[in-house]
């Protein structure tokens, strides 16, 4: 059931990419090296889009089965939709979400940018071993840069040692810190989004003339009438 589940997210996903990319973006490419490393990057944000797009429907689907089986607690054909499916699809958007903000994302990145090391062969793998170079030399300066913070703020041997906790602790506080973001983001671009929806929407309506005053519009046609006559 979830790989049916995240297989219509995914396919979902590759349409809405694919609609609203730009016709240059992974067509246009002669060279077949670059059309397979374009494919590569656009399966992987289509894999991450599909996640985030899970994440998101997670919680409403959680409500809906729940509303389901309390209304229909004896049907044979909808006793799928039990705790065990929900607990594990919320394990599985969690992991998901980690390793694609950690890795797919920065990885799709880095590999097109990549040309290969300095001598090295032409081709995917060369630029496969450039992005994962690159990407764990990332990965180090983050982690280390946490650490030193960790051990300036904290100040102790505890707050040290704590950052091998890495899957208990600091990805749940990555993945809270990165919602947050995102909370606040769109907390702030809604207010512009909503005036600018506003002002588009009036420009292409007609506003309806229902304070104005009949009798003056009468006045100021009867005045233009006798100016044209006059000048005739």
């Amino acid at each position: 059931i979830c790989a049916l589940l995240f297989a219509s997210l995914y396919i979902l996903c590759h349409f809405i990419i694919t609609h609203f990319k730009k016709h240059t973006d992974f067509t246009a490419v002669h060279d077949d090296e670059d059309a397979a490393v374009n494919r590569i990057a656009l399966g992987l944000c289509t894999f991450t889009l599909a996640v985030a797009l899970g994440a998101v429907l997670l919680l409403p689907f959680s409500i809906i089965s729940n509303e389901v089986l309390l209304s229909f607690p004896q049907n044979y054909y909808i006793q799928w939709l039990n705790g065990s499916l929900v607990h594990g699809l919320w394990n599985l958007v969690f992991l998901f979400s980690n390793l694609s903000l950690v890795f797919l994302m920065p990885f799709a990145y880095f590999f097109t940018e990549s040309e290969g090391f300095a001598g090295s062969k032409k081709g995917i793998m060369a630029r496969v071993y450039e992005t994962s170079v690159v990407l764990l030399l990332l990965t180090l300066l983050v982690l280390g840069m946490v650490w030193v913070a960790s051990a300036i703020i904290g100040n102790d041997a505890a707050s040290r040692q704590s950052l091998y906790d890495l899957w208990e602790y600091y990805l749940p506080y990555l993945y809270s810190c990165i919602s947050l973001f995102g909370v606040l983001l769109l907390l702030l671009c809604t207010p512009f989004g909503l005036s600018t929806m506003f002002t588009v929407t009036g420009k292409l309506l007609v506003k309806p003339r229902l304070l104005e005053d009949l009798d003056e519009q009468l006045s100021c046609t009867r005045f233009e009438e006798a100016a044209v006559s006059r000048r005739i």
